[in-house]
């Protein structure tokens, strides 16, 4: 049986195998593959709505217990390559 996370932006839950974990790394949010990246981690679908509603509603800063918006840059562009494909 495959662990069952929460999305921070719509608050579905969901396998963490259909959700990606992300963290902050030098200010940025960067995608988890492995889910093995020490320090805390929000789990996020890979959809452009939830990381719209993410970053919308603020809620990366609050989940991940960081001050200051993280730059959300790269998990949009991995984001958009990941759907090109």
């Amino acid at each position: 049986m495959d662990a069952v996370r929460t999305c921070v932006a719509c608050r579905t839950r969901a396998s963490r195998t259909t959700l990606l974990r992300v963290v902050v790394r030098d200010g940025q949010l960067c995608v988890d593959d492995r889910a093995v990246l020490p320090g805390r981690g929000a789990w996020v679908h890979p959809t452009s709505e939830c990381l719209k509603r993410a970053v919308t509603r603020g809620v990366f800063p609050r989940a991940l217990r960081v001050s200051g918006q993280p730059d959300t840059r790269p998990l949009e562009n991995r984001l958009k390559t990941h759907m090109d494909n």
